[in-house]
């Protein structure tokens, strides 16, 4: 039998505690193994027994969750998930949160709304199962564990497969960009690698909704190329980068020569909105053999179909490798299905894109 995920809530609020550890449960391969009402409670928790993950609040009396994020990841270093409330201004810290070396961002459950907690507990869960696989300094990750619901979509849920005819090659080409857990630092090292007038970038990244706002500002501050959240029929450029929005599914569209993007809703595929598979799967059909695929890190199995439907369709894929990987499930799903031409260190992601771009 699987060892179970052993999790620590930090949280100032009793109800969410109890709510968190309510869901958490429900998972068998979850257990809760305390709550802590702030992070000096978590620190004389921590000496009794080390969890595997830590699920964080941001504002806590006596010391918020950024400072001892901080402390732990210089003292002791275990996976935190940083969970918050929908807000704007709270998507601004959490990014602060992912740079000093949280694993993930959930949204806090609401409480009350039996439809949003089915749902928000299964992202609730796999971001926590996640997160006790990362590539953490100092700590081993655990064996891989993929069971979970039964019911689980695939991209047959949005648009139907591929034709299986492979489009002619264009003057342009479009490069669709995968990853989950890890991502999004994975995501700023790749863009900040790459010039101005780069291929035109489609980028699905498995963040809850208004964090995805966030993310793409403080992307499009630190590189060449332009970058923001996606908006239904935004047309696919040189040198811009468009990055779904949460929970939006986004598809790529062709329109004669040109390019853009259709964001609508829909059930989870493969367990996410945005899902991978689904981005994958409309590149496969809009654009053959004009699409580049590249999968990055995170956990589970997303993007795997979609970028082999790419493949076969004529595309160039690639897939971050193990070494630099947080967690090495995605890239490796990919690979299995005989999807992937080349697996690459996420420092030459660029650098493939670039020249594939050249040789066209």
């Amino acid at each position: 039998m699987t060892k179970r995920v052993r999790v620590l809530i930090i949280d100032d609020s009793a109800s969410v505690r109890q709510t968190l550890s309510r869901v958490l449960e429900a998972d068998p391969e979850i257990e809760v193994i305390g709550t802590a009402s702030d992070p000096f409670m978590a620190a004389r928790k921590i000496q009794d027994e080390i969890p595997d993950v830590i699920t964080l609040d941001v504002e806590m009396p006596r010391m918020d969750g950024i400072t001892f994020l901080r402390k732990l990841m210089a003292q002791r270093p275990i996976p935190v998930v940083m969970c918050s409330s929908l807000t704007e201004q709270g998507s601004e810290t959490l990014l602060q949160a992912l740079e000093a070396g949280a694993v993930d961002v959930i949204l806090k459950p609401k409480i009350g709304a039996a439809d949003h907690l089915a749902e928000s507990g299964m992202r609730i869960c796999e971001a926590v199962k996640s997160a006790a696989q990362a590539r953490i300094i100092g700590r081993p990750r655990r064996a891989s564990s993929q069971s979970g619901p039964a019911t689980r979509l695939t991209a047959d849920a949005v648009l139907p497969p591929p034709s299986g005819k492979a489009m002619a090659k264009t003057t342009e080409m479009v490069v669709c960009v995968g990853a989950s857990t890890g991502g999004t630092e994975a995501l700023r090292d790749f863009l900040e690698r790459l010039p101005a007038n780069s291929p035109g970038i489609v980028i699905v990244q498995h963040m809850p909704e208004k964090f995805t706002a966030a993310f793409a500002k403080r992307l499009n501050t630190l590189c060449e190329v332009e970058v923001k959240e996606a908006v239904d029929g935004d047309p696919v450029l040189r040198g811009h980068v468009l990055i779904a929005p949460g929970d939006h599914h986004m598809l790529l569209e062709r329109q004669g020569a040109r390019y853009h993007v259709s964001v609508r809703s829909g059930p989870l595929v493969s367990r996410h909105r945005p899902s991978v598979d689904v981005l994958f799967r409309s590149a496969a059909r809009a654009a053959g053999s004009n699409a580049m695929g590249v999968i990055m890190t995170g956990m589970g199995d997303d993007g795997a179909r979609g970028m082999a439907e790419m493949h076969d369709a004529g595309a160039y894929t690639l897939a971050q490798d193990e070494a630099t990987a947080v967690v090495y499930g995605m890239p490796k799903e990919a690979v299995a299905r005989g999807g992937v031409d080349k697996i690459v260190p996420l420092e030459l992601v660029a650098h493939e894109i670039l020249a594939a771009d050249r040789r066209r």
